[in-house]
């Protein structure tokens, strides 16, 4: 009962802390957050509070008030997660619509509460993500499963993420894309184990939104085809890329078109000599970086 007691005051919710800190594209420091440091010192200042309420006998405040603490009933109601007998905000972290399961080694998307808009699941052990682990929660904005041990995703495990906008999936064991939400803004696949057969022809010409998209640190042969307009920022490096086409980034029919919207390519690391296919960026504003001889 003791560590019980003292696992729910070091993860009681902190109602005053109303939002989530934006994820953060890898110029500028995509896997580091601004929340670690935060969210320590919310939680230290929490449990000295509540350890001035813990009775002389020793005992703690009872079990249901701890969970009206967190601000919102439901989240009292989660079931409990796959890989322990504590409800999920016992386990993790819930602050008013976030969710922060990060270094506990879960191996399975914990149930998340109702109205869940950013899960935060880095660094642990969680090896495949299934349709049943988002369901039933079409709020999400946000998810990050960096640093994780993930293999597979099943069909159409996002397909229900109709406002999804940022998915970190970076630092995993994928061979291949999964169909991805409509509105995605950002979508980081870097340090994978990704091919260029594992990327589908169309998998990024309907995401209209995406501005940032990194797979870096991949098995790419080529870029990937039908990039969208909106893409402001696109990460290559350190891949196998050994050709590249007119069409690529331009339109080899159309000399006068302009990718207003590109604004930075990395492509270093890669075999591919770029000054050999100088045609291939003509319709851009600044030259990829990458090898020129």
């Amino acid at each position: 009962m003791k560590t019980l007691q003292t696992a729910f005051f070091l993860f009681v919710l902190v109602p005053w802390v109303n939002s989530a800190p934006p994820i953060q594209q890898e110029s500028l420091q995509f896997y580091e957050y601004d929340t670690d440091d935060t969210m320590g010192n919310l939680i230290q200042q929490d449990y000295e509070m509540q350890s001035k309420d813990i009775r002389k006998d020793g005992t703690n405040v009872s079990l249901d008030t701890s969970l009206r603490l967190q601000g919102d009933d439901s989240e009292g109601n989660v079931r409990p997660t796959k890989d322990t007998n504590l409800p999920t905000c016992l386990l993790c972290v819930c602050l008013s619509g976030s969710v922060y399961c990060e270094e506990i080694d879960i191996e399975a998307v914990p149930p998340l509460p109702k109205e869940t808009a950013y899960l935060y699941a880095r660094f642990n052990k969680i090896k495949r993500i299934a349709v049943s682990d988002f369901a039933d929660i079409t709020t999400l904005r946000r998810i990050d499963f960096s640093g994780n041990r993930i293999e597979e995703i099943e069909d159409g495990a996002f397909s229900k993420l109709l406002l999804l906008e940022e998915l970190s999936l970076a630092e995993n064991r994928l061979l291949k894309l999964p169909v991805l939400p409509p509105k995605l803004t950002t979508f980081n696949a870097n340090q994978n184990r990704i091919k260029s057969r594992g990327i589908k022809a169309n998998a990024f010409k309907k995401l209209t939104n995406l501005a940032y998209l990194y797979l870096g640190h991949n098995a790419l042969e080529s870029v990937p085809l039908n990039l969208p307009e909106s893409l402001r920022i696109l990460h290559l490096q350190y891949n196998n890329i050994t050709t590249i086409t007119d069409d690529t980034f331009c339109k080899s029919n159309n000399t006068r078109y302009i990718r207003m919207s590109m604004d930075e390519i990395r492509m270093e690391g890669n075999p591919i000599v770029l000054a050999k296919h100088v045609n291939a960026f003509s319709c851009l504003r600044t030259l990829p970086v990458g090898t020129y001889y």
